[in-house]
């Protein structure tokens, strides 16, 4: 219990330590590693730093888009609901939104299937709005609303 306790309390950077217990009594020395992933380049885990970026990116281009529409008034919430499309949208059929492909990021199914699909997609993205799961994650480096979806975000270059 001290060791569990231990490691949250130290933060999430304490799971990802090399020599880390994985939780089944093996070792895990990067994320992903425990789901046959590589440690760094394309199909590595993505980072937190370039998934907080892609979003950023595609919540200002949802801004941008909203204001075509809202034109003289401010966007308000249609930004959200701009967002949610090109995240759905863009997920659901290729993979990737916008702010993906600038960071090289991809959304890809953990089951091995070829396309993330529409429903997993919405659930994905309605996750994010709570906030909270878009920021707990586990050792591999998947958030609760990747994990609830099935989905992991991976590296493209």
């Amino acid at each position: 219990m001290s060791k569990w306790t231990g490691s949250w309390l130290s933060g999430p950077r304490a799971a990802l330590e090399p020599g880390a217990d994985s939780g089944d009594g093996t070792t895990q020395r990067w994320r992903g590693e425990r789901l046959g992933l590589p440690q760094s380049g394309p199909g590595a885990v993505a980072g937190t730093g370039r998934r907080a970026f892609a979003i950023l990116l595609d919540f200002a281009l949802a801004m941008g888009v909203a204001s075509v529409f809202t034109y003289p008034e401010l966007p308000k919430n249609w930004s959200l609901l701009a967002w949610f499309a090109i995240t759905v949208i863009g997920v659901g059929f290729f993979g990737f939104t916008p702010g993906h492909a600038v960071f090289g990021l991809r959304v890809a199914r953990t089951d091995g299937s070829a396309t993330v699909g529409l429903p997993r997609a919405a659930l994905r993205s309605l996750l994010i709005f709570p906030i909270i799961p878009a920021v707990v994650w586990d050792a591999d480096g998947r958030c609760l609303h990747d994990k609830a979806s099935g989905t992991i975000v991976l590296r493209t270059r």
